[in-house]
């Protein structure tokens, strides 16, 4: 076997354009780095507009202007020293108020590009520019610019020639730089963003509130299918607009989270955001939402990652615990609503269903899956006539429908007058305003589910005893977490306490899971509270089990109801939380407007 041979080499001072380099390793990743940093930097300075403009992925270009308060001369000189920083007015890391920081990101982009920054501090007559080419700095000079700073990188990581191999296409690169300027942008409705450049094509977002911004970048249908949030929980505040449980998406990047203004992609907060939907979306698929939490600075730690990207919270429970319950009571408050989309959809397929072909000729009864009828010419519109047509639907299952008589008092009612049942499948219930088409199954499954839940929370979770205890060996730190939440556990049914210092006894489960596997169940317990920090782990468990019980206890598809039943499945559903979808967060019913489908028939 060959052995590797070690050489010790004497210890030196790395040269300091090599740790300028290394430096700009940590800070700048990739283009879209760059962007954040220097838009941060605009921000704070006071800017009410900010334009930024990229070409090839923002490797060739990156131009940041805005009109901010600028700088002196002898602060642009300071500005692109490593360290120097006019954002930390004392020696206390702790009283962060600004978005950049660290004092790094100037002096690390300049040393791996081409940079320039002219500058014109407001009040005085003239500006002054600095020019920077891998880390070799140039005289300040005089300029020409109105109050702000405009600062421009051409050639990033031309100096580090292996980063750029690193780099993703330039239409990738792109288009993460669209992403944080929309980010950033989401962040500070107060002002005026401008993306342009040969990236991107120009787009403004002027100033205004917090719903027209988020409106303006993630659409009005977003804004449509969404509930406003504004809670407070002593001096912390969390607001911003969550989606709809039926508005989702097949992957997190719509999820947009904010603290302090600042963009993150913090595991505490997504794993809040995935525990309060957990009930209400499936597993793979995603909820929109825009949230903005408000904290005091001395309660988070922002100085933890080189990107600012993560954050740590001094008390993560009380965030943890204001998201979940946040969102809970919205989705809760809105529990009647399902997604416009879900009503497009169908009126999508009813317009496509009434094209008529371009022959103007065509008739409906030559279709080829017409049935074959002989003529009755003497018929006219007589009653044989038209019985006739009653022969030309094709049943599927049973295609018969199961109408009811309309009762007044119900078209007033949120989902209206049960009226039929088509395919014994969906009930037709109508409305002052339109028509709604409910999915019995996906609808009963919800309302069984609630039910289950109440009296689970009602009389307590009933526990069974283990035969025989079992020990789980596990890290003493999962230890720690699980033995501090024992009580927590115990009135979800299970019973643990701590044996030695790295092992829990386990004496008795929940009886809901049954036979279960009591070291899986621990660890499974142990990697969620890692990363969520509560028992809303064993609650999942739980909610599992009564959805099982649930989908195969409620009303099937395929069962023919009375009108009293339908009805009655109608006002239940009004007064249930989170009826507009089912367990799996399928939408249990869709409204169809009256006034969009008299415009399918051009009546309108």
């Amino acid at each position: 076997m060959r052995r590797r041979t070690i050489r010790f080499m004497a210890i030196r001072a790395l040269p300091q354009i090599l740790i300028d380099r290394i430096a700009a390793g940590e800070v700048v990743e990739r283009p879209a780095s760059a962007v954040k940093e220097l838009v941060e930097n605009a921000i704070d300075a006071g800017a009410s507009r900010i334009e930024v403009v990229s070409e090839g992925g923002g490797q060739r270009l990156i131009r940041i202007v805005d009109d901010g308060s600028g700088m002196s001369p002898s602060d642009l000189e300071l500005a692109v020293q490593r360290h120097a920083t006019s954002k930390l007015p004392t020696e206390d890391l702790l009283a962060i108020t600004t978005l950049g920081f660290r004092g790094e990101a100037l002096p690390s982009i300049a040393s791996v590009s081409r940079l320039s920054i002219t500058t014109r501090a407001r009040g005085t007559d003239t500006a002054s520019m600095i020019a920077i080419e891998a880390g070799e700095k140039q005289a300040i000079k005089p300029a020409a610019l109105g109050e702000g700073t405009r600062i421009e990188v051409r050639d990033l990581f031309y100096a580090t020639p292996a980063r750029l191999k690193f780099l993703k296409t330039q239409r990738t690169e792109a288009a993460a730089i669209g992403d944080i300027v929309k980010r950033l942008a989401m962040a500070n409705p107060q002002i005026s963003f401008t993306l342009a450049g040969e990236d991107h094509a120009p787009t403004t977002w002027p100033a205004g509130d917090e719903a027209a911004r988020l409106g303006a970048i993630l659409g009005a249908d977003f804004i449509d299918n969404a509930i406003e949030i504004d809670v407070w929980r002593g001096d912390v505040r969390l607001h911003g607009q969550v989606g709809l449980p039926t508005y989702n998406r097949g992957n997190g990047q719509h999820q947009y989270l904010f603290v302090n203004g600042r963009p993150v992609r913090d595991k505490l907060l997504l794993g809040a955001v995935r525990g309060a939907y957990a009930d209400h979306v499936p597993k793979d698929r995603f909820p929109v939402l825009a949230l903005f939490l408000d904290i005091p600075s001395r309660d988070v730690d922002v100085n933890v990652h080189p990107a600012k990207a993560e954050v740590r919270f001094r008390d993560g429970g009380l965030v943890r615990g204001l998201i979940v319950s946040a969102i809970r009571n919205a989705l809760e408050r809105e529990s009647g609503r399902t997604s416009s989309g879900n009503a497009d959809v169908a009126l999508g397929l009813l317009a496509r269903s009434l094209t008529r072909p371009a022959n103007a000729d065509w008739d409906w009864r030559l279709s080829p899956a017409a049935p074959r009828m002989p003529p009755d010419e003497s018929a006219g519109f007589a009653e044989p006539a038209q019985a006739g047509f009653d022969t030309l639907v094709l049943p599927s299952a049973d295609a018969r429908a199961n109408t009811a008589p309309v009762a007044p008092d119900n078209l007033d009612r949120p989902l209206g007058a049960a009226r039929a049942q088509l395919h014994e499948t969906y009930i037709v219930a109508q409305t002052r305003e339109g028509v709604v088409i409910v999915d019995q199954h996906a609808a009963h499954e919800r309302l069984v589910y609630e039910r289950l839940k109440r009296e689970r929370a009602a009389v307590g979770v009933k526990s069974q005893l283990l035969l025989i205890p079992e020990v789980v060996d596990l890290d003493p730190a999962d230890v720690e977490r699980l033995t501090a939440a024992a009580e927590d556990l115990s009135a979800l049914g299970l019973t643990i306490e701590p044996f030695g210092p790295g092992a829990l006894l386990v004496r008795a489960t929940p009886a809901a899971l049954g036979t279960t596997n009591p070291a899986s169940l621990i660890r499974d317990l142990a990697d969620g509270f890692a990363e969520w920090g509560s028992e809303i782990v064993l609650e999942r468990r739980l909610d599992h089990v009564a959805a099982t019980m649930a989908c195969h206890g409620s009303v099937r598809a395929g069962r023919r109801l009375l009108p009293a039943e339908m009805d009655a499945l109608l006002r239940e559903m009004e007064v249930t939380p989170n009826s507009g979808q089912c367990n799996h967060g399928r939408p249990t019913y869709v409204t169809l407007k009256l006034t969009d489908i008299e415009a399918l028939f051009g009546r309108r």
